[in-house]
C-alpha cells in the first residue's frame, strides 16, 4: 500500500467521526474502527465510513469458542472489512475457523499482547517469560494457524518478521517523536515501525486529538 497509516477512529460521534476522516483522508491509507466505536454505531457505522472510500480494518479482537467466533466472522462479511482481528490467545482451533469463516478478501490477524501490557503485566495474569517472548509464542501459533499476520508492538515488529517472511503486521501503539505515551507502555515511532517490517502503522490520538489534525497527519506521513 502507498500509505501504510490507518487512522484510529475511536469517537463517539459518527458525524464527527466522518468529518475526521474527510479532513485527512489524503494521508491516510485506511481507517481502524475497534470496539467503542463498533458498540455505539454498529454496522451502519462501519457502512458509513466506508462510504468514504478508504479501506477498513474492524479491530474487534474477536475471543471466544471456535464456533461462535466464526458465526461473527460471517456475520461480518456484510462490512467487507480489510482487516479483521481475532485474540491469538484463543487457540489454534478458534484461529482457523476464524479464517475459514472470513471474507475472500479480508486479512484476518491475530492480537498477540496489547500496547498498554508489560511484563509485570503479564506476571499477573500467569504468564511467564518476557512480552518479547509471549509474542513470539504466538506469532507462530498464529502463522500455524493460517492466518496472515499478527498484531505486535513496534517492539517485536523486528524479530517477528525475520521469522515470519511473507507475514502481514500490524503495528498500533506508535507515537511520533516526543509526543506523550498515554497508557501505552510498550512504543516507537511510526518511522522505526515501518522501517522494521510494519504493514500497517495505527495511529490514533496523535491525529484525532490534534490541535490540527490535518497537519499531524501530513508531518507523520512525511516522516514513512
Amino acid at each position: 500500500m502507498s500509505n501504510p497509516v490507518y487512522l484510529a477512529l475511536d469517537v463517539p460521534q459518527l458525524d464527527a467521526a466522518k468529518a475526521l476522516v474527510e479532513k485527512v483522508r489524503g494521508h491516510i491509507g485506511g481507517v481502524k474502527l475497534g470496539l467503542e466505536f463498533f458498540c455505539a454505531h454498529g454496522t451502519h457505522g462501519v457502512h458509513e465510513i466506508a462510504h468514504l472510500g478508504l479501506p477498513i480494518f474492524l479491530d474487534l479482537k474477536l475471543h471466544d469458542i471456535p464456533n461462535t467466533v466464526a458465526g461473527a466472522m460471517q456475520s461480518l462479511h456484510v462490512v467487507e472489512p480489510a482487516i479483521m482481528t481475532v485474540h491469538a490467545s484463543g487457540g489454534r482451533a478458534m484461529m482457523e475457523d476464524a479464517k475459514a469463516a472470513a471474507g475472500e478478501n479480508t486479512k484476518v490477524v491475530a492480537v498477540t499482547m496489547l500496547t498498554s501490557l508489560d511484563e509485570r503485566d503479564l506476571e499477573r495474569t500467569g504468564v511467564g517469560g518476557t512480552p518479547h517472548d509471549h509474542v513470539m509464542r504466538l506469532a507462530e501459533l498464529a502463522k500455524d494457524s493460517g492466518l496472515d499476520g499478527i498484531v505486535c508492538s513496534g517492539q517485536e515488529v523486528k524479530a517477528v518478521h525475520k521469522q515470519w517472511k511473507d507475514g502481514f503486521f500490524v503495528v498500533p501503539g506508535l507515537r511520533p517523536g516526543g509526543k506523550a505515551t498515554g497508557d501505552q507502555k510498550r512504543v516507537v515511532t511510526p518511522r522505526q515501525a515501518r522501517d522494521d517490517g510494519a504493514s500497517v502503522l495505527v495511529i490514533g490520538r496523535p491525529i484525532s486529538r490534534a490541535d490540527d489534525p490535518l497537519q499531524a497527519a501530513r508531518e507523520i506521513e512525511a516522516t514513512l
